[in-house]
């Protein structure tokens, strides 16, 4: 086991003052933000303390405070079972705010996949949870890292990264914030998300949709971390794009939209099922 649930900040509210969030990139006229809020109305903003020690009056929701998943964790009896016929892909989502599009991105999949042949799990990094709730995913299993740890207690436990491995088809990380860029480009498993890109089976299709700032995006360490994904790990890239930002700059690193990425995924798994039919139809000799 290489993992550990390190996304969670354990500072005290009053010493962190605002969350630094991995990236904004989302138009801040987006309809999903209008319509929806981030997690029960979430301002970034902690709560300070006063110098009695008592905290200020303010209108923001302390992070601490924010529900997440209230399903139990799950336990080694869990099975993640491949069915035949299907095509299986993980969406891997990080902390930037266009985590809010997951839902719209699974579902425009759906469309564009061939009907009734794809598979969907989620595994999830904890600050992504800021920006969606698993409880609204339907019938798409989301993993945390606290499923991690509970899977596994003794030898002979099922390892959930390994067992994640093994079941999927493809793996697409979108979106793929700042941070979690320079982990796997540094070799970092310290999470569920970077500990399954880790063991990732290299013969097997990644791609990645990278979401950020557009300071962020224009950084030089983020061009080296992109050339080790793409040069040395061949993972494939789905660039993003140029709009107005959540924070009001406009500039390139906003994520591609779900619609594009999910058409060049959906290529994919056509191409898979049409090669796979030829097979199985080409007459015996």
């Amino acid at each position: 086991m290489d993992t550990s649930p390190s996304e969670t900040n354990n500072s005290p509210p009053e010493k962190r003052g605002k969350v630094e969030m991995e990236s904004d990139n989302e138009d801040k006229d987006d309809t999903a933000l209008n319509q929806q809020p981030l997690r029960a109305e979430i301002n970034l903003e902690i709560v300070a303390s006063d110098a009695n020690g008592g905290a200020r009056p303010s209108n923001s929701v302390p992070l601490l405070s924010i529900p997440f998943q209230q399903r139990p964790a799950f336990d080694s009896g869990h099975r993640i079972t491949r069915l035949g016929g299907k095509y299986h892909i993980i969406l891997a989502v990080t902390g930037s705010v266009a985590a809010i599009k997951l839902n719209e991105l699974i579902q425009e999949l759906k469309r564009q996949s061939p009907p009734n042949k794809l598979v969907v799990k989620v595994v999830t990094t904890q600050s992504a949870l800021n920006f969606f709730d698993p409880k609204e995913m339907g019938d798409v299993t989301v993993y945390e890292d606290r499923d991690e740890w509970n899977m596994w207690k003794k030898r002979g436990d099922p390892v959930l990264h390994i067992e994640l491995r093994k079941w999927a088809d493809s793996l697409v990380i979108a979106p793929l914030d700042a941070n979690t860029l320079a982990k796997i480009a540094n070799g970092f498993s310290d999470n569920l998300v970077t500990s399954l890109i880790r063991a990732w089976d290299q013969k097997k299709l990644l791609y990645f949709a990278p979401a950020m700032n557009t300071a962020m995006w224009e950084n030089p360490l983020t061009y080296q971390h992109l050339k080790t994904l793409k040069e040395l790990l061949l993972y494939r890239e789905i660039p993003p794009i140029e709009k107005e930002l959540m924070c009001g700059d406009k500039g390139y690193g906003a994520m591609a939209s779900p619609q594009m990425i999910a058409s060049i995924l959906a290529s994919d798994i056509k191409n898979k099922f049409a090669v796979l039919c030829k097979y199985l139809t080409k007459p015996y000799n």
